[in-house]
């Protein structure tokens, strides 16, 4: 039976995941990422994938969650790496989401100036929604991205200890809100 696999990079943030919740909890990053949910999809029967985390705000009103409808690697030179003949996806788009763009990278975003140059392309950062999408997109599996803002990508970003379970608990109410639904136990 085809069922949805719910995806996080860490158990902090997938605390209150509803039980008998199909769950991954990947690790920190694009590759721990990629690595994780490829064994997964490999040796499962997968209709859809809910990608759960926390993001870091880009401007300074976004709060709450979020659904982004577009997700971008944002750590790959794309374009030098087009001009010298290798084409590269780094830009994907998924249905279902609310406008919002996902910038992901393998960067902890703290320094201010790197913000404002991430803000100019997207509203929120993680380290692993891209990465997702791409081994979906691979696979020609739908996903959504679900990200609780638990920072404003500066020096908050280091109290993410502090407010990751309030995040999880409101990543678990969208997923009850959502009724994603579960394979019996």
């Amino acid at each position: 039976m085809a069922r949805t696999l719910i995806v996080a990079a860490t158990h902090a943030e997938a605390a209150h995941v509803p039980s008998g919740a199909d769950l991954l909890v990947t690790g920190i990053g694009k590759v721990r990422a990629t690595m994780a949910l490829t064994r997964r999809l490999e040796r499962g029967d997968y209709a859809r994938v809910v990608n759960i985390g926390t993001a870091g705000a880009l401007h300074d009103h976004h709060a709450g969650l979020f659904v982004p409808s577009v997700v971008i690697e944002h750590d790959i030179s794309a374009a030098a790496l087009a001009a010298i003949g290798y084409d590269t996806v780094d830009r994907w788009e998924v249905d279902g989401g609310d406008g919002t763009v996902l910038a992901t990278g393998d960067t902890f975003v703290t320094d201010p100036e790197h913000r404002g140059m991430l803000a100019e392309r997207a509203d929120l950062v993680d380290m692993e929604g891209a990465a997702i999408a791409q081994v979906c997109a691979r696979y020609r599996i739908p996903i959504t991205l679900v990200k609780a803002v638990s920072d404003q990508a500066d020096d908050s970003a280091m109290d993410w200890p502090q407010v990751v379970d309030a995040a999880a608990r409101d990543l678990a109410d969208w997923l009850r809100s959502a009724g994603v639904e579960y394979p019996i136990n």
